[in-house]
């Protein structure tokens, strides 16, 4: 009697990408990790996207790529959840044995996933790529590295500079991040806050070739804010140190003019000048600190709210 060699189960590890008004970029995307994936042996793939209410073709896109593939996992949202919200969920909902996350717009290089792969192997729980160069705009680049610096040395727990999410976490650090009610959380400051065991890989990250970036100033300025606020309470502090100084400084101007003043009766006159540049400067930091003061307040009240990370519209593949 003859037996059937059952087949050896194989590793599933699933690939997250966070994907608005994608279409120019997610099935070259789709192709290219098909090609890397195709020479990772011993393992499957699922492919997850997650669309934060496109208004493109993106999501009739990624229904026929489901349709074609059923290793094509796709969330639709009710709305635009953000982008911070949507890529997180879409982590805690891959059942992988590891999760790469790579973003739609083909600025994280596909060719990675082996190498984080490999090194998953080699026994990290966490294998990121931090880009190293940028072919964006060196202006913008350099002001995205300042940031970094900035908030690696204002934080109360170690920072990852350039680093943007991009990376490979096994599912004991996605049990970890489950256990955290954050309602809108900073992936970046709790990889490098609860991430053991992790190696850091230097890409240089290319230029955006087709469509239009959904980042603009605001996106960008959430997302530094976020950092600051989520793991520093460095700028209320200073909001007391600098108070203190200016008050300091303002008591030595005042008695500075007023000995000159005595000695120099009626030669001297201060004029209204100086009351009125001291007068917009102290506005100016008061305004300053408000503003960072209701930051904080901000994400008080969004954590007391606790309003779920994403709503669902669909979610298409999930249970094949």
């Amino acid at each position: 009697m003859y037996f059937k060699k059952k087949e050896t189960m194989k590793t599933l590890i699933s690939i997250v990408t966070p994907c608005y008004n994608e279409e120019e970029n997610i099935q070259e995307l789709r192709k290219q990790v098909l090609e890397v994936v195709s020479k990772i042996q011993g393992y499957e793939f699922e492919h997850i996207f997650i669309d934060n209410a496109s208004t493109d073709r993106t999501q009739q896109i990624l229904r026929q790529m489901a349709k074609e593939d059923n290793s094509v996992k796709v969330i639709l949202n009710l709305k635009n959840f953000g982008h911070i919200r949507s890529p997180y969920y879409a982590l805690l909902q891959a059942n992988g044995s590891a999760v790469i996350q790579i973003v739609s717009d083909l600025q994280d290089p596909p060719k990675m996933i082996k190498d984080f792969v490999r090194e998953w192997e080699a026994g990290h729980q966490i294998v990121i790529g931090v880009k190293k160069k940028s072919e964006e705009n060196r202006l913008l680049f350099a002001i995205r590295c300042l940031y970094y610096r900035l908030l690696k040395k204002m934080s109360e727990t170690e920072q990852i500079e350039n680093f943007t999410g991009f990376g490979l976490y096994d599912r004991s650090f996605l049990d970890i991040i489950r256990q955290i009610t954050e309602p809108y959380p900073y992936l970046r400051g709790l990889v490098a806050e609860y991430g053991v065991n992790r190696l850091e890989i230097e890409y240089v990250q290319p230029r955006r070739k087709k469509g239009k970036t959904n980042n603009n100033f605001y996106t960008l300025y959430d997302m530094a804010m976020t950092g600051f606020v989520n793991h520093s309470k460095v700028p209320l502090r200073l909001a007391s140190f600098i108070g203190f100084s200016v008050a300091i400084l303002s008591l030595m101007v005042a008695i500075i003019y007023f000995i000159i003043k005595l000695i120099h009766w009626d030669e001297f006159n201060a004029g209204i000048a100086p009351l009125v540049i001291g007068v917009f400067f102290f506005s100016a930091v008061q305004l300053f600190f408000i503003g960072i003061i209701g930051e904080y307040i901000g994400a008080i009240y969004t954590q007391v709210k606790r309003r779920p990370l994403v709503i669902e519209k669909e979610r298409i593949n999930f249970d094949k």
